[in-house]
């Protein structure tokens, strides 16, 4: 009898797991399917949401990794993420991006807070002052190094795409403790196969070329990847990690918000 519960119990625990990869995609489809989205590049609004001072109004170092919903029906299941900074004093900033066409890697190809497919950008880090510049040299190196910026090396799927590029750069300044969301389809890249710290270097991964793993860490939180789908728990700020939502909790990624004038 032992052997037909245990049986039972295994086919249960993989129905609810599928389960949790593909009800939370259809439910997103489902809400996507009544959003007024522009569905190509040219109907979409890229402008600045004007967020973000000019840089010679903000005399401190800075550091932002943002993120937009990605066009068409892509945007059901994922999103863009990009990186910002500027060193203290600096006049401008600097918005480094890989997208899907020609050389991937691009230098404020947007303006750093703008919508990306008319989506606002929401905000997965932002650090200041001297921490901050203490961690741009290392930004730059990790872009200037990046293996994957020839045309034709970006791959939607699992990657190398724009959320293995900002993965890749996270990895350089793990003291940042910043994570993708779970949608950031393409974060959990590697080029071979991986067992070691988690990039922000506070648990224990296992990585099978970006197709499935497993993460355990403060930072992290617990996560299985099932062909690039991404269930699981965050511990530091209590929320679920589910495919298309990224993450559903009690403090939901802050959309950045237009500067108001005194």
């Amino acid at each position: 009898m032992a052997e037909p519960s245990r049986r039972r119990l295994r086919k249960s625990m993989i129905l609810l797991f599928f389960a949790a990869l593909l009800l939370p995609i259809a439910a997103r489809a489902a809400l996507f399917a009544f959003e007024d989205r522009p569905m190509n590049w040219r109907d979409a609004d890229w402008s600045s949401v004007r967020a973000l001072p000019p840089a010679s109004e903000h005399s401190d170092a800075r550091v932002l990794v943002l993120s937009g919903r990605t066009g068409g029906w892509k945007g059901v299941v994922a999103i863009h993420s990009w990186i910002v900074f500027k060193r203290a004093g600096a006049a401008s900033w600097t918005r480094y991006d890989v997208v899907g066409w020609g050389n991937p890697v691009r230098l404020n190809g947007w303006a750093p807070d703008g919508r990306w497919y008319g989506t606002p950008p929401s905000v997965i880090a932002d650090v200041r002052g001297a921490r901050a510049e203490a961690m741009i040299p290392r930004i730059e190196a990790a872009v200037k190094e990046y293996r994957w910026r020839n045309s034709g090396d970006y791959k939607i799927w699992p990657g190398p795409n724009s959320n293995s590029f900002v993965a890749t750069v996270l990895r350089a300044v793990p003291e940042m403790r910043a994570v993708l969301p779970a949608n950031a389809v393409g974060r959990d890249f590697r080029p071979a196969f991986y067992a070691g710290l988690t990039d922000s270097r506070t648990g224990a991964e296992l990585n099978l070329w970006g197709y499935a793993g497993v993460k355990l860490g403060w930072v992290e939180g617990f996560e299985i990847n099932f062909m690039s789908l991404v269930v699981g728990l965050d511990f530091r700020n209590p929320a679920i990690k589910l495919p298309g939502f990224g993450r559903i909790g009690f403090s939901p990624l802050p959309v950045l918000a237009p500067q108001t004038n005194s």
